[in-house]
């Protein structure tokens, strides 16, 4: 016989652990399902773990660039990479029983640990135990995607999740896939000293960026000494001796590149194909990702899909956000929608690029008449400052509205700036509102008024 509860939730990513606080807090009974890993990708293998890599990369940069500030340090600068590892593993199992130990201690939450499979459109199976709900909640996000590439099968490769088990510098890392996660990793690799190869597909990095983003990433990279080889139209893997060859079609360059070890960063996928959610009525489309509406509900009454695993984002905070989304909307008598929010991101290559609305290539596709603003970091007195001088900030202004519709920031402190772009975005007021309004000096921020004070109408 089945455990009877009020909801059922599967996964613990950052939508599954708060959206049980808020349910039991409402007085409900709720079982939550965890297959591995308490915390989801990014407490185990996404953005905690990473983000303390990258901070332990950055030290080794300045460190080495020292002199640059006036600052001696006698002997050469290394990298203890099991040093480096344990110390994100502390940051990261920190963070894992913390969600496991809330979880557990919660009044009102029953926890199972295992695989969750659906028997019917209300009754969950986690190993020998049947639970049913009439509120089932799926929060079960997705994994590294391994492409049918030829050779791949017969080579050891790494993939996000493999990665954070390295504590080694790896002699020359390849990177197959020249996105986000690829441009993380490289530049971290590269600072820790590895000597470091991308192999990208396409003509450019970044390829959902505007040109002039993915340009600039790429100067900041190959100034660190980064290799970039794109237009690999026919890339193929096999093993050279204790490395790997990976076989290329580029423009230019050798048609191989030899490394010690290969990285594949080409996507994600959800993790949906083992939930049984054709016994439960859930359509996903093509690529595996649950179908929902705006309100996150799936095509089966009573079943919400939440994070990673329904498409509508890849982050951390769009999948928080899912979370108050649905709360707000079942518990708070509010109506949110996923329609609402502004897509931002942040890409954490250093300087780091911040990322709020539509990119100027997509407004010029949706016909968006636009006012730009656009100023290189060289001329922000703070990044000279630092000695951190790449990059530039873009904003885009619909020249009718006169409402930003779209930010760019690549440069120090970019993840940090963007926030009051998009805030101004959110309120909807005039960009003007932004431009008059008084910075502190010396700071990064202080120059988006004057950015905004110099806008130009792009034919």
């Amino acid at each position: 016989m089945a455990e009877s509860y009020d909801a059922i939730i599967i996964g613990t990513g950052q939508a599954g652990p708060p959206l049980a606080a808020r349910l039991t807090g409402a007085g409900m009974r709720v079982a939550v399902v965890e297959r591995k890993s308490f915390g989801g990708t990014c407490v185990n293998t996404g953005c905690i773990p990473t983000k303390t890599m990258v901070a332990s990369a950055e030290a080794a940069w300045f460190a080495r660039r020292a002199s640059d500030f006036g600052v001696n340090v006698s002997g050469q600068v290394s990298v203890d990479m099991k040093k480096v590892k344990a110390r994100k593993d502390a940051v990261s199992g920190g963070s894992r029983s913390s969600v496991e130990s809330w979880l557990r201690t919660m009044p009102g939450c029953t926890v199972y640990q295992g695989h969750a499979r659906f028997d019917s459109p209300r009754q969950v199976r986690v190993g020998a135990d049947a639970l049913e709900a009439d509120r089932i909640f799926i929060n079960v996000g997705g994994r590294a995607l391994v492409p049918d590439m030829p050779g791949l099968a017969a080579v050891d490769f790494l993939t996000n999740s493999s990665m954070m088990q390295v504590d080694f510098l790896p002699q020359h890392l390849v990177i197959i896939g020249g996105s986000y996660v690829s441009l993380e990793f490289a530049q971290m690799f590269r600072r820790f000293g590895a000597e470091v190869t991308v192999v990208e597909k396409g003509q450019r990095l970044a390829g959902r960026e505007d040109d002039d983003v993915s340009t600039a990433i790429r100067d900041i990279l190959i100034s660190e000494g980064v290799q970039i080889r794109l237009g690999a139209e026919c890339i193929g893997v096999a093993k050279d001796g204790d490395g790997v060859s990976v076989r290329l079609s580029c423009q230019d360059g050798a048609p191989q590149v030899h490394g010690s070890h290969l990285f594949v960063a080409v996507g994600r996928r959800p993790n949906t194909d083992d939930l049984g959610l054709e016994k439960a009525g859930i359509q996903v489309d093509g690529r595996g990702f649950i179908s929902v509406d705006h309100q996150l509900r799936t095509t089966a009454p009573g079943i919400w899909a939440l994070g990673d695993c329904n498409g509508r984002g890849a982050f951390t905070h769009t999948s928080y956000n899912d979370f108050e989304i649905v709360a707000a909307n079942l518990l708070d008598e509010e109506t949110r929608s996923v329609a609402d929010r502004i897509p931002a991101y942040a890409v954490y290559i250093d300087p780091p690029l911040g990322r709020a609305g539509i990119s100027e290539s997509e407004a010029r596709r949706l016909g968006v008449p636009l006012l730009m603003g656009k100023r290189p970091m060289t001329r922000v007195n703070r990044a000279v400052e630092k000695g951190r001088s790449q990059g530039f900030m873009k904003v885009l202004v619909n020249a009718e509205t006169r409402r930003i519709v779209g930010a760019a920031v690549l440069g120090v402190g970019g993840d940090e700036v963007i926030h009051e772009i998009l805030d101004v975005m959110y309120a909807g007021v005039p960009y003007t509102v932004l431009q008059k309004a008084m910075h502190i000096h010396p700071t990064v921020s202080e120059l988006v008024p004057t950015m905004l004070g110099e806008m130009q109408q792009l034919k």
